[in-house]
């Protein structure tokens, strides 16, 4: 193992011998290179005469560009979109990003948690995450809906073993019983488990409501303290589009990240859909656990494998997506763009609420909770949803998403609210035509 990665568990262990434990083989030997970026950093700082370290090109002292690049980056200075970014992300957005998830978590005031680490968007994130914390037959809990992407990264590439447990109960609630009875279960086969929490949840567009989020907590707590190792993900891609009054408006890793030692709680979030920029790809990944002493020595070994990581992944997210996010979180007009957003998409979730209270939908479908996000789900009750999507776009030009057996999933974060009323009519009638 490479001395600088044996400092770093060193420091962890002095004051969570559990995190070590609860790390995979590949994050025990990850560590951040004192090499290249290292010697530049230093040579940034000292070398003020001249600095031939970084495999950057440079003219007359500023760095080297096309001027048919920078005629489209208005009001960026060619340092802030064309260099390296570092691999933890630029000091000033992960600082900015850290505040901000303290200001949407009120729940987290007083508690210390890692500073995030940049990634290139959420999927990049959970993809980082799983080589950390994740070993070939580790236990991943997620629900019997997901996003299929997590079967990719945490089966296929990491050869985790999934275990699934049905996200609604019959009533239509999340169904913390199940959840209680497959966490407990997957305990008492393993002394680790990771279990990945998404919420606004993909595909059916539902967040827990606050008893439901308490409950989740207390689960993952009480088996914790019994000795089990706990990761747990909190992906919240679709972090703050909450539409009703009596959904849990802050992340579940704020109720988590400080319940005990054996509880590690990491959150995966990002500007992608929050700040509605998907293609710059800025994700994030935060750490926050019960640490007996210090914390901040066990965030920074925490932080600098997960640079590590990255450096030896991608090297870093792109620099000009971080500045762009940067300054439109500086931007005096940021929380009013937020606000303005956030109410278009909350009018069309009360508008498909609205059309799907016709009864005329009944004898086609059933309609799956949703109360945040971008999505929402419809269970066909006598048709298979493959065959109806495929039916739909041949014959009527529409586009839904099948999920599984008898799932449609509707992106109505996509739709005019006044394009509501005829997509679902659309679905009816394609229904119909299949039954008929």
């Amino acid at each position: 193992m490479n001395p600088i990665a044996e400092q770093l568990n060193k420091a962890i262990k002095i004051e969570n011998p559990n995190l070590i434990n609860m790390l995979s083989a590949i994050g025990k030997n990850l560590f951040f290179p004192k090499g290249i970026l290292s010697q530049s950093a230093e040579a940034k700082e000292k070398a003020h005469k001249l600095n031939a370290t970084i495999g950057i090109a440079k003219e007359n002292g500023k760095t080297m560009h096309f001027s048919s690049v920078m005629s489209m980056l208005d009001g960026l200075q060619a340092e802030e979109a064309l260099t390296y970014a570092p691999s933890f992300g630029i000091p000033e957005l992960r600082k900015t990003w850290q505040n901000a998830i303290y200001e949407k978590n009120p729940s987290l005031a007083g508690k210390k948690i890692s500073l995030p680490v940049v990634t290139c968007g959420i999927t990049h994130a959970i993809s980082i995450v799983a080589d950390l914390w994740a070993d070939p037959g580790d236990v991943v809990i997620l629900p019997d809906m997901m996003w299929g992407n997590y079967n990719m990264i945490l089966n296929v590439r990491k050869g985790a073993r999934i275990s699934q447990y049905p996200v609604f109960t019959d009533k239509g609630g999340y169904n913390l019983t199940a959840f209680e009875q497959i966490i407990n279960t997957e305990a008492k086969k393993s002394g680790k488990i990771m279990v990945l929490l998404n919420f606004p949840h993909n595909p059916t567009g539902y967040t827990v409501t606050k008893k439901e989020g308490e409950g989740i907590a207390e689960i993952l707590a009480e088996v914790a303290s019994k000795g089990t190792n706990v990761i747990t993900v909190c992906d919240d891609s679709y972090f703050g589009l909450f539409y009703d009054d009596e959904t849990l408006k802050e992340s579940v890793f704020a109720n988590i990240c400080d319940r005990s030692p054996n509880l590690l709680a990491v959150k995966v979030d990002g500007a992608t859909k929050e700040n509605f920029v998907w293609g710059l790809r800025v994700g994030f990944i935060t750490y926050g656990c019960k640490i007996g002493g210090d914390p901040l020595p066990v965030y920074d070994a925490l932080e600098k494998k997960t640079a590590g990581c990255i450096r030896g992944n991608i090297s870093n997210a792109s620099h000009l997506s971080q500045s762009v996010v940067l300054k439109s979180m500086k931007d005096k007009n940021y929380p009013d763009e937020k606000k303005e957003k956030f109410e278009i998409l909350k009018k069309r979730a009360i508008k498909v609420k609205e059309v799907l209270s016709d009864p005329k939908y009944e004898k086609a479908w059933d309609v799956y909770p949703f109360n945040s996000g971008y999505f929402m789900c419809i269970r066909l009750k006598n048709l298979d949803a493959e065959t109806l999507r495929l039916h739909l776009l041949d014959k009527y030009g529409v586009g839904l998403i099948s999920v599984g057996k008898s799932d449609l999933r509707v992106a109505f974060s996509c739709l005019d609210e006044k394009d509501i009323q005829e997509l679902f009519d659309i679905v009816l009638q394609g229904a119909n035509d299949l039954e008929s």
